[in-house]
C-alpha cells in the first residue's frame, strides 16, 4: 500500500476498502507514515467526508490500535456514557450512581478539562484522596463492588485517536463529522461497554453550535455503534446556557450532591433523569416507561446518594465530604457580580462563561496548567429571569485578585437582554436510537 494512492483516491473522493484503513492506522500509529501525508488525507476527508461503511472502519481500526478493556463478565449490563463537553456538566456525577443503584454496570472512563469545558476527573479528585488511576484488577473488582468505577483513560487506549486527533488540532481538519465521529467513539469501544448513551451538546457552550449540527453528529455515532453492535443511544441536550447553577470543580461536586439529595436546579435534574433513563433502558432491557420510573425511584429513594458515597469511598475519597459539603472549603476572594441592566435576560454566551470561570483557575488554558478545585463561579440568573440595576447575577470564586475584573466584565458581557418575557428554555431536543 502506497500511502500517495490513498491520498489520491481519498481527494477523488472515492471509498477506502477496509485494508486499507486498517493498513494506514496501523502504519500511523507505529510511526512509519509521516504527518504531512496523514495531513493530506485528513483534509481530503475533511471536504469528501467517508461513507458509513468507511467510517465504521476507521473507528474499529482506531478502536483496536491499543489496549482495550474486556468487560462481557458483566453480560448486557455495562453502559457507558459520554458527553460532547459542556458548561457546568457535571451530569456524570449524577447519572452513574443512578443507573449503577438500578443495577447497571458503570465501568466508565473519562478525561480531564481542558479550555473552558470541565473534566469529570478534576471533578473527582476535588474529594481528598480519590484515585482515578486503579489497576485493571482494581478497576474490575470495584465495579463487581458497586457496579460503579470511573478512572482516567488509559495512556495506550486507542493511541492512533490521540495523534490524529493532534494533527487534526493543527491543520484545520478537527470540525468533520466523520473524524470527530470516529474520534469519540474509538474510545467508547475500546472501553468495552455493551451500551453507550451519548450527551451530544447544542449551542454556544458546545463544539456544535446548533441542535441540526448536533444531530448529524449524534446519527453518524449511533451508526457507529449500532455497526459494532453495541447498543447505542445519543440525547440531543441545550447548552446555550450552562447546566445547572455551578460552574468549577468542587462546586460542580457540591451541586451534583444536591441534586443526589433530591434538591439543586431543575434543569440539571431534567437532563441527568433522561440520560440516566435511556442507560437503565439499554443496559436492562426495560421498556422506556420502566426505565424512567426506575431512575426517579433511585434518586428519589435516595438510593443513588447511598451508591454515590459508597463508590466515592472505595475509590479513597473521603463520603463524608458528601455529607457536609462544606469540608470542601472556599476560595480565599469571592465576588459578588451585579446587573448595570434591567430587563429579561434573553441569551447568555455559555463559552464566554465558562472562559471566565477558566481565567478565575477552574480550567486549564494548555494541559500543563494546573487547577484550583475551588475556582469557579455560580451563576444565580439565567435566560428567562427579569432582573433590575443592581440584583446579584453571579459570584466569582478565586484565589487569583488580579483575575476578577476580567471574569466580571465576561460574565456581563456574556448576557443579552429584551423587555419581553421569554418561553422555559427547553433542555432536551431529541433522543436518538
Amino acid at each position: 500500500m502506497r500511502m500517495y494512492d490513498i491520498i489520491e483516491k481519498k481527494k477523488q473522493g472515492l471509498e477506502l476498502e477496509k485494508d486499507e484503513i486498517y493498513e494506514l492506522i496501523r502504519l500511523y500509529t507505529d510511526g512509519n507514515i509521516p504527518d504531512y501525508q496523514m495531513s493530506a488525507l485528513l483534509m481530503a476527508i475533511y471536504f469528501n467526508g467517508m461513507t458509513k461503511t468507511e467510517t465504521s472502519n476507521l473507528t474499529d481500526a482506531m478502536a483496536t490500535s491499543g489496549d482495550t478493556v474486556d468487560l462481557s463478565m458483566f453480560g448486557d449490563l455495562s453502559v457507558d456514557k459520554h458527553s460532547t463537553g459542556g458548561v457546568g456538566d457535571k451530569t456524570t456525577l449524577i447519572v452513574t450512581p443512578i443507573v449503577a443503584a438500578a443495577g447497571g454496570i458503570v465501568a466508565k472512563m473519562s478525561g480531564r478539562g481542558l479550555g473552558h469545558t470541565g473534566g469529570t476527573v478534576d471533578k473527582l479528585e476535588s474529594f481528598p484522596g480519590f484515585r482515578t488511576s486503579l489497576s485493571p484488577e482494581e478497576f474490575v473488582s470495584q465495579v463487581k463492588k458497586c457496579h460503579l468505577a470511573v478512572i482516567g483513560q488509559s495512556a495506550n487506549l486507542a493511541p492512533a485517536d490521540k495523534k490524529l486527533y493532534a494533527l487534526r488540532d493543527v491543520t484545520a481538519t478537527v470540525n468533520s463529522i466523520p473524524l470527530i465521529a470516529s474520534s469519540i467513539m474509538s474510545k467508547k469501544l475500546a472501553a468495552g461497554t455493551h451500551s453507550i448513551v451519548l450527551d451530544v451538546k447544542a449551542g454556544s457552550g458546545a463544539f456544535m453550535s446548533t441542535p441540526e449540527k448536533a444531530s448529524e453528529l449524534a446519527e453518524a455515532m449511533v451508526d457507529i455503534g449500532k455497526s459494532r453492535g453495541r447498543r447505542t443511544a445519543a440525547l440531543i441536550t441545550n447548552m446555550d446556557i450552562p447546566l445547572g447553577c455551578a460552574i468549577g470543580n468542587a462546586l460542580e461536586v457540591i451541586e451534583a450532591i444536591e441534586v443526589l439529595k433530591g434538591k439543586g436546579p431543575d434543569d440539571l435534574r431534567e437532563v441527568c433523569l433522561a440520560l440516566a433513563s435511556v442507560m437503565i433502558e439499554l443496559s436492562l432491557g426495560l421498556s422506556s416507561v420502566d426505565a424512567k420510573a426506575k431512575a426517579k425511584e433511585m434518586l428519589e429513594s435516595g438510593k443513588a446518594y447511598e451508591q454515590f458515597k459508597t463508590w466515592i469511598a472505595l475509590q479513597g475519597g473521603d463520603p463524608s465530604y458528601a455529607e457536609d459539603t462544606s469540608k470542601f472549603g472556599s476560595s480565599k476572594h469571592e465576588h459578588d457580580v451585579l446587573s448595570d441592566r434591567e430587563g429579561y435576560i434573553r441569551s447568555c454566551d455559555a463559552e464566554a462563561i465558562g472562559i471566565a470561570a477558566m481565567k478565575l483557575g477552574a480550567g486549564r488554558a494548555t494541559k500543563d496548567d494546573v487547577i484550583d478545585h475551588k475556582a469557579g463561579i455560580l451563576l444565580f440568573k439565567k435566560p428567562g429571569d427579569r432582573i433590575t440595576a443592581g440584583d446579584v447575577i453571579a459570584k466569582l470564586y478565586t484565589d487569583r485578585e488580579y483575575a476578577i475584573d476580567e471574569a466580571r466584565d465576561m460574565v456581563l458581557g456574556s448576557l443579552e437582554f429584551t423587555d419581553e418575557p421569554l418561553p422555559e428554555a427547553k433542555m432536551i431536543y431529541k433522543t436518538i436510537r
